[in-house]
């Protein structure tokens, strides 16, 4: 049996605010290499510089890794401008998973596809499971959907996860942009009337690395692979959102709750995006705490 601690995981993205968790979460266990657009300073892992969308740099970078497992968190995320945008979000989200894809086939790499809670209309009044039908309102969840569909139909030996409202240390993010402009204004408005689970970066790093053992180190069981929903559990608006924060930062700010009309938005975005993780729980016996607590964790370790 190959040792563990040799086998080489790839991340895409690895700059990006789930890629900066996941690198130390995983290399306690296996040998990690990254590629993003531009080279980190003082980066610990084998990384290569590399645009998704163009085949020949990401070819060169597979030449060199040969990964066993590559984790795809490399997308363009940015609600609006994909709306704004959507031949670069196609581009990116739709085009550079295919590229992902053909050179996992070619290489014989795992995968796990990094997707959205936002593949959901947000029309439903429960958490969404695995098995509801996906009816995205925007370009971006769009593109999520089809990249999605490409890697089960090409790789169905593969994982699509599904998170949502992510924050963690290494990006912009919710969490950070109440703190910062809390210190400038006296009163913040925020939306009420959308409502998910945020989502830490390091909590989903750890749950990905439960899902690699539960599902790539275990015997082959064809019935693991497929989607799974993972986030932090329990919900909120982003109103509520805002107000833990400052509570938990002592932070004196007047947070009033608005209707989503309120602002100006290029995207569409549902009103009710909770997920469903009962099937990430059954097949690792792990869940996940709450947002609540994973915001704790993160205002305390950053």
């Amino acid at each position: 049996m190959v040792d563990e601690a040799k086998k080489r995981i790839l991340i895409t993205g690895i700059n990006g605010m789930l890629g900066q968790d996941l690198g130390p979460v995983l290399e306690t266990q296996f040998l990690i290499s990254g590629i993003d657009l531009q080279n980190p300073e003082g980066s610990k892992y084998d990384y290569f510089c590399c645009d998704i969308t163009n085949i020949n740099e990401l070819t060169a970078a597979f030449e060199k890794i040969n990964p066993w497992l590559t984790i795809h968190g490399a997308a363009f995320t940015d609600v609006d401008g994909c709306e704004n945008n959507p031949e670069k979000a196609e581009a990116i989200n739709i085009k550079g998973t295919n590229n992902i894809v053909s050179l996992c086939k070619q290489y014989g790499t795992k995968l796990i596809y990094i997707s959205t809670d936002y593949v959901f209309s947000g029309e439903k009044s429960s958490a969404y499971t695995i098995d509801d039908t996906p009816a995205p309102l925007n370009v971006y969840g769009r593109t999520k959907l089809e990249a999605e569909q490409l890697v089960l139909r090409e790789l169905p030996e593969s994982l699509i996860v599904r998170t949502s409202w992510l924050f963690g240390k290494g990006g912009k993010n919710f969490v950070k942009t109440i703190i910062d402009k809390s210190s400038q204004v006296d009163t913040l408005k925020v939306v009420n009337d959308q409502r998910g689970s945020p989502t830490h970066t390091l909590s989903l790093s750890l749950a990905l690395k439960e899902l690699i053992s539960a599902v790539f180190l275990a015997p082959v069981n064809a019935e693991n692979y497929g989607v799974y929903h993972v986030s932090n559990s329990e919900n909120c608006t982003w109103y509520e959102f805002a107000k833990k924060i400052t509570d938990l930062c002592d932070i004196d700010v007047n947070i009033v709750a608005v209707d989503s009309t309120e602002f100006v938005r290029q995207a569409l975005r549902p009103k009710r995006s909770i997920l469903d993780n009962s099937r990430y729980e059954k097949a690792t016996k792990n869940k996940l705490c709450s947002w609540v607590q994973a915001l704790q964790s993160y205002l305390t370790q950053g």
